[in-house]
């Protein structure tokens, strides 16, 4: 890789690009032309930005080098023209593996005489890389001149070397750290920063100094997306030059999340038995851990449980309860839950009423109609938000006992009654409360009234019969149908 350029190019392995817009000339020129103001003098290689447009480019390839050991790349620059307008830019980059020219390593734009610069790289067996030389034209007549390229056997002067940088595996959303560590000094002026192919930079997060001779710069990829997983090597930008680390891959995991809702496999008023159904995910495995969970449709109340099998008994739950189940699965790292999957809907049974209607008491009896109320409940009673009150009662009439049911639409009230009307006078009525549900019912105690007198019916017309005497006059009756209670006097 050493050249000083006295010798054809091709004898130092030195090569153009095909790729660019014009090409590199060696110059042997032992003094300085006088028509060549700005011009070098000595044997190097040149780009003559004159007429040249901005934006044109000329590459100069040095050849593949895999340098296992400590090295140090040191060349010689010149970038100069006679109006002192820059003729352009120097780049110089380090492409790894025949892989990505990638971003400049180093530049420069002007420079008054020649100037040297040193490259420590570090890359590691098997991998071999590549040094190219690029000039951007500016448009600015000048030259843009290198020289004296040495790979020297030991470690650079003015710049650190890298140690290894390993890659880094992470979950997307969290930070990417990033450890570089590098042999030799650091100081204010030095720029440091972590460098990516076709992914945005990382800044200097920290950097804490061992010794005089060792330091560790860290990096961080905030909320790392898919976007910034790629390749990224530590950079620093020393007075003397520039330390360039081996490339170590950023791999970014997407946390998984069940492509389709758990299946339901059996109901109960207070458990659902459910299939996670998390074989398919859209994310990365592997599944560490599944997790299940649970809400009320209506309302904030939730709760999350662990599950080590692919199916799930959910206990403890209300009776006929609307609930939302899904499931979340994580894989390793922090931040390796991903967001719940789909959920299932689904609603408990009700369950049996916990009980009967308390405190059944009478309101106000009258001769042909009862009104009853009767302790409020709640859904802590009937466990279901499906249910009946009804009003059973039953009374003698005409010899025969008759039963009726009504049902009873007051059962929200803060004070509820029902009026039982159609009654007959002066009978005697049983009368419960029923609450069902779907799954059973409840009675209340059985409460027995006596509906008020009333007047009675007519005494039968045809029933009347008398007999005469000198003195009185006798007469008898039938008493009438409907006594509707007690008779205590007939008039005549």
């Amino acid at each position: 890789g050493c050249c000083t350029f006295d010798e054809p190019l091709s004898s130092c392995g030195y090569s153009q690009s095909d790729d660019d817009d014009l090409n590199w000339d060696q110059v042997n020129a032992p003094m300085k032309p006088s028509s060549g103001q700005g011009m070098p003098s000595g044997s190097f290689m040149l780009v003559n930005t004159s007429g040249r447009y901005a934006g044109q480019k000329a590459h100069l390839l040095m050849p593949h080098l895999k340098e296992n050991d400590t090295h140090c790349i040191d060349f010689h620059y010149y970038v100069s023209s006679k109006s002192g307008a820059s003729p352009g830019t120097l780049n110089v980059y380090v492409k790894v593996n025949d892989g990505p020219i990638g971003n400049p390593v180093w530049n420069t734009s002007i420079t008054t005489t020649w100037n040297r610069a040193e490259l420590a790289i570090s890359t590691f067996w098997p991998n071999f890389y590549q040094v190219v030389f690029e000039v951007v034209t500016s448009g600015h007549s000048g030259y843009v001149a290198i020289d004296e390229v040495k790979v020297l056997g030991h470690p650079c002067t003015k710049t650190p070397h890298f140690l290894r940088l390993q890659s880094v595996e992470v979950n997307a959303g969290q930070f990417a750290t990033f450890q570089c560590t590098a042999n030799g000094a650091t100081d204010s002026g030095d720029r440091l920063w972590l460098q990516g192919i076709y992914v945005r930079d990382a800044p200097l997060k920290d950097i804490k100094v061992f010794n005089a001779r060792r330091f560790v710069a860290l990096f961080s990829v905030v909320n790392a997306t898919k976007r910034d997983a790629g390749n990224y090597r530590c950079m620093i930008r020393t007075e003397g030059g520039v330390g360039v680390s081996n490339y170590a891959e950023l791999i970014v995991k997407e946390p998984p999340v069940p492509i389709a809702p758990p299946q339901l496999s059996s109901v109960g008023a207070t458990y659902l038995w459910i299939q996670l159904n998390a074989n398919s995910i859209n994310g990365d495995g592997p599944i560490i851990q599944r997790e299940v969970e649970y809400r009320t449709s209506s309302g904030s109340w939730y709760d999350i449980q662990p599950v080590d099998s692919t199916s799930y008994k959910i206990g403890h739950l209300d009776p006929d309860t609307e609930y939302e189940i899904s499931v979340l699965l994580t894989r390793p790292g922090e931040g390796g839950t991903g967001s719940p999957g789909p959920a299932l809907k689904t609603r408990t049974k009700c369950a049996d009423p916990m009980r009967g209607p308390r405190r059944l008491e009478v309101v106000e009896i009258k001769s042909r109609q009862i009104t009853i109320c009767w302790e409020p409940f709640g859904y802590n009673v009937t466990r279901c938000h499906r249910y009946n009150l009804t009003v059973h009662y039953r009374y003698q009439a005409g010899g025969q006992e008759q039963v009726r049911e009504e049902v009873s639409w007051d059962t929200e009230s803060s004070h509820p009654q029902h009026t039982i009307t159609n009654l007959s006078p002066y009978t005697n009525v049983s009368i419960k409360l029923v609450l069902m549900n779907p799954e059973g019912r409840k009675e209340s105690q059985e409460l027995v009234v006596q509906t008020d007198e009333d007047v009675p019916s007519a005494v039968p017309l045809e029933s009347i019969q008398g007999s005469t005497f000198e003195e009185k006059i006798f007469l008898q009756w039938r008493e009438p149908a409907q006594t509707y209670g007690v008779i205590t006097l007939y008039e005549v």
